[in-house]
């Protein structure tokens, strides 16, 4: 089967079930963004030598591409994400209990997996604004909220454990001037 259809030549996509939306339209954004940072973890795990993390984060990949398809339309228990964010929680304690303690914003940076890390965060939350915004029109499972908002607080761990990692010095923002 070939890759292009043509159908959506129009500015249209279909959602599972057949029912064909603008591709701006919420839905489409929102599995979209959710798309952006499955390729984006891609990306981050070919910086990562860590062999639980790069298991662990293809396993939410595939988390991922099931959330996606639960936004377009498909029919699937989504159950299995109350574990998923309980392990999130577990790994985000983990990596807290191995880095000093935080008390101001630190700047997105350090080395290129740490800084990845922060890119896939910022693309995730951008993602939970989508799904948010979209569960104020339709139907959305609030697991899948809770997930993305548990996901991106463990990027945002895993890029400082990275960091911490290569010895790379976080960049303490205190307001207008570094410290």
């Amino acid at each position: 089967m070939p890759i292009y259809t043509r159908t959506g030549d129009d500015g249209t996509t279909a959602l599972f079930g057949g029912k064909r939306v603008l591709k701006s339209d919420g839905f489409v954004s929102a599995y979209g963004t959710i798309d952006e940072v499955t390729c984006l973890i891609g990306l981050l795990l070919t910086e990562v030598q860590d062999l639980t993390i790069q298991k662990f984060f293809v396993d939410v990949q595939a988390d991922l591409f099931t959330i996606g398809g639960s936004i377009a339309g498909w029919q699937k228990d989504l159950g299995f994400l109350d574990a998923r964010v309980l392990e999130m929680e577990r790994r985000i304690d983990e990596y807290e209990r191995k880095l000093p303690p935080l008390n101001n914003f630190i700047l997105p940076g350090g080395s290129r997996a740490g800084s990845l890390a922060h890119l896939v965060r910022s693309v995730t939350r951008r993602a939970e604004r989508q799904v948010v915004a979209l569960s104020q029109k339709q139907k959305i499972d609030s697991r899948i909220i809770k997930y993305l908002n548990r996901l991106s607080d463990l990027f945002f761990e895993l890029a400082r454990y990275l960091n911490s990692c290569e010895q790379k010095k976080e960049i303490i923002w205190a307001g207008q001037r570094r410290k």
